[in-house]
């Protein structure tokens, strides 16, 4: 198997914060939710955050860094939640293909519900948008080291059998990322019971099960 890169296990570690970070994140992303990322201020942010304005700028050197910070928190809790969903809920001797219909419900629950990135793809496309496409390298790397794991766990298991995971779950992490930036499509995202046949005819065969 290639080397992962180290994306994941950075938005792994990434916290959890400390009380006072956490504020300022939490303050930051509901800025960001009420007014879009341009509009909002590090002085709007310092006020929701309950504290000063040169604070604020001791935990962060400017505007970008906050952006920064909270995309971080937005990608751990994504994964977290994935987390929780695939791994807590599912006996470990659950079919393959039960655990990766749940793997591939989950991802595109978690990127279709996450509430910033859908205001900002309505709003602020501009701003985005090439972090999702042409400088989009990061995100799919995160989808795709993400489900290489869990393939080779499967495979250490003896469900799957021997293969480099990483084109196979590049593919899956480029085409829930595309489902994202693009909901209208013939795939059957609001129906669960449809879109688990969805999974069952047309995700399931691709990691070719034993």
């Amino acid at each position: 198997m290639a080397k992962l890169a180290k994306l994941l296990p950075l938005v792994r570690g990434s916290g959890p914060e400390d009380r006072n970070q956490a504020k300022v994140l939490d303050a930051a992303l509901l800025a960001f939710l009420d007014f879009g990322i341009k509009r909002t201020s590090m002085v709007e942010v310092a006020r929701r955050g309950g504290l000063s304005l040169a604070t604020l700028y001791r935990r962060y050197a400017g505007k970008n860094d906050l952006i920064q910070a909270v995309g971080l928190r937005q990608a751990r809790q994504l994964v977290d939640d994935i987390d929780a969903k695939v791994r807590e809920p599912i006996d470990r001797d659950a079919s393959a293909e039960e655990q990766i219909t749940v793997l591939f419900i989950a991802f595109l629950e978690g990127l279709r519900g996450n509430q910033l990135l859908g205001r900002l793809l309505k709003t602020e496309p501009e701003i985005v948008l090439p972090y999702l496409t042409v400088q989009g390298a990061p995100v799919i790397e995160l989808g795709r080291d993400y489900l290489a794991e869990f393939i080779a766990r499967l495979q250490a298991e003896g469900k799957l059998p021997h293969y480099d995971p990483l084109p196979l779950a590049e593919m899956i992490a480029r085409a829930a990322l595309s489902l994202a930036l693009t909901p209208q499509t013939v795939i059957p995202l609001d129906d669960p019971v449809a879109l688990r046949e969805f999974a069952r005819d047309h995700i399931i065969p691709g990691f070719r099960i034993l």
